[in-house]
């Protein structure tokens, strides 16, 4: 997706879109094609039913996301210096979306350990750490987990708790973190850490953890309402021990640090969203091309067909904010009120094409022989994730008003 310009309206100088947009062209490139049609090869062939199995035994398929790697999709973000595919912001959302519409657990998996842990990683950690950690992480020899969360701190993320005291050559760090994605498959997590309370949000930082570190470990995997495929637990440190050159960036930064990363890992939720969102839709098209009831298909009922088209929509709207806001993180632009206006449109749209699949389903839409039982239990994650649909509401009147 490309787009251009300062300022654009119609004849009779009636401006009808914001100042700072001249020109739009919403023609991939043929790199982006490529991508978005490789992943939805992957989506189509290893995800989708196969995926019901693990979904419900609660299992990890790491066979499967092993193969993420071998594609370069667990890299997307890394400079190939440093193993990576180097790819941009708008190929990176269409491989989420891709990979949602195949599943979300495996479409999580992937996303969190891009936007969170190997992104915060390549922002803004030295070369050395870079050269240490980045390879790995985008080859798929390992995967990565991102704490800021904790039980007592959600969206007040400034809130945390867990603690690191410098003693000579190593920080020593005691708290936990909740709700981490791919925290007990994870080899290598990016930890936020209070180094200085007296200095509230600026007295946080950042660090890079092992599995294997003194005093570090994660909790046993949530029993969770969807994403049963994802490994999702607490980390938790009792006098973790991680030496000094692991701090990332410098002391103090690792909030602000946070919030960059955020803004990326909206841009990712709001594809997860579309993805999973366009999988209702689909699996509800099917179902009424084969369903029938008084003699007709469903498909022939025209308000189900208004139904359809109206999901359709809405999906397309969110697909665009989604796009935009990758392309302007892409041309290093502010994207922080677009990620959130995706993030949100995104996340609900997920929801209530969910819920509208199951009702155009019936009674085979509450039982697990059908995917949309599992879309549904799946999308809720998408209005809570990244920060609520609420706090994503705060950024964007933040922005309005000039708070």
């Amino acid at each position: 997706m490309v787009a251009a310009g300062n300022r654009w309206g119609v004849s009779g100088g009636a401006a009808v879109a914001p100042p700072d947009v001249e020109e739009l062209n919403f023609e991939l490139t043929d790199d982006q094609r490529r991508v978005r049609d490789v992943a939805r090869e992957f989506a189509e062939a290893e995800l989708g039913e196969k995926i019901a199995p693990y979904d419900e035994r609660h299992e990890f398929p790491h066979a499967i996301v092993a193969k993420l790697g071998e594609l370069g999709f667990l890299g997307v973000l890394v400079d190939p210096e440093y193993g990576g595919a180097g790819l941009d912001y708008v190929s990176y959302a269409l491989i989420v979306e891709e990979l949602n519409r195949g599943d979300a657990s495996v479409g999580i998996t992937m996303w969190a350990h891009n936007s969170l842990c190997t992104n915060h990683i390549a922002l803004f950690a030295s070369p050395g750490l870079k050269r240490q950690y980045l390879p790995p992480l985008a080859q798929g020899q390992v995967l990565g987990a991102w704490g800021l969360t904790e039980p007592g701190s959600g969206s007040d993320a400034a809130a945390l708790r867990t603690r690191a005291a410098l003693t000579g050559d190593t920080w020593v760090l005691n708290g936990s973190k909740a709700f981490i994605t791919n925290a007990t498959v994870a080899g290598t997590a990016v930890v936020m850490a209070r180094t200085d309370p007296e200095k509230k949000s600026r007295g946080i930082s950042a660090f890079i953890l092992e599995k294997g570190m003194p005093g570090f470990s994660a909790g046993t995997p949530y029993r969770k309402l969807g994403l049963h495929a994802s490994d999702t637990a607490e980390l938790i440190f009792e006098d973790a021990q991680v030496p000094a050159g692991n701090l990332v960036g410098e002391r103090g930064e690792g909030f602000v640090q946070a919030m960059q990363v955020l803004e990326g890992g909206r841009i990712a939720m709001a594809a997860m969203g579309v993805g999973i969102a366009q999988a209702a839709v689909d699996a509800a098209a099917r179902y009424m091309k084969q369903r029938t009831a008084f003699g007709r298909t469903l498909a022939e009922f025209n308000g189900l067909r208004g139904m359809i088209a109206d999901l359709a929509t809405e999906i397309e709207v969110a697909r665009l904010l989604m796009l935009r806001a990758a392309w302007l993180k892409d041309q290093g632009q502010p994207a922080m009120h677009a990620a959130a206006m995706a993030k949100l449109f995104a996340s609900e749209i997920a929801m209530k094409a969910a819920t509208k699949a199951v009702q155009i389903h019936g009674g085979a839409g509450y039982i697990t022989e059908f995917p949309v039982e599992r879309i549904f239990r799946d999308a809720k994650l998408t209005e809570i994730g990244e920060g609520t649909s609420e706090i994503q509401r705060m950024v964007i009147a933040r922005t309005i008003l000039g708070d």
